[in-house]
């Protein structure tokens, strides 16, 4: 596949992920063995950068890489939370089964409602990382 088919097939990933032009997208557990793709996609369908962790900026998504032995999920969570628009959405990417840094679906699920969250989807986000998307519950 050229450069072109590699851009088009990864914007159509982050697409399918929800990300719509516009929007603000925060990126938190940023480190050397995130999918770069992935990133880039993000940002070409926006048309913004990502925003680290230190922003003050209201955001409509939090991508939230997370490995395990990364520290407590729940806090991590509750963390994402701080910058999140009102409806706005966490993508939970934890690296797939059999890479290191896996995270067991049991652990997404048990940390996700203690942080005020709940699981609407899992998909394969990239070739290896997974994508589990966790929205807020509503309040009404």
């Amino acid at each position: 596949m050229g450069a072109t088919a590699d851009a088009a097939a990864g914007q159509a990933v982050a697409t399918k992920l929800g990300f719509r032009p516009g929007q603000v997208v925060q990126e938190i557990g940023y480190d050397d063995d995130v999918d770069h793709d992935l990133r880039d996609a993000v940002e070409d369908v926006t048309g913004g950068e990502l925003l680290d962790e230190e922003t003050d900026e209201v955001v409509d998504t939090v991508l939230l890489w997370w490995r395990d032995g990364d520290g407590d999920l729940v806090d991590a969570l509750v963390d994402a939370l701080t910058s999140l628009a009102d409806g706005g959405t966490v993508w939970l990417l934890t690296p797939k089964p059999g890479r290191p840094g896996h995270v067991e679906a049991s652990d997404i699920e048990e940390a996700a409602p203690t942080a005020g969250l709940h699981a609407t989807s899992t998909v394969s986000a990239c070739p290896d990382w997974s994508g589990t998307r966790l929205s807020t519950r509503n309040r009404r």
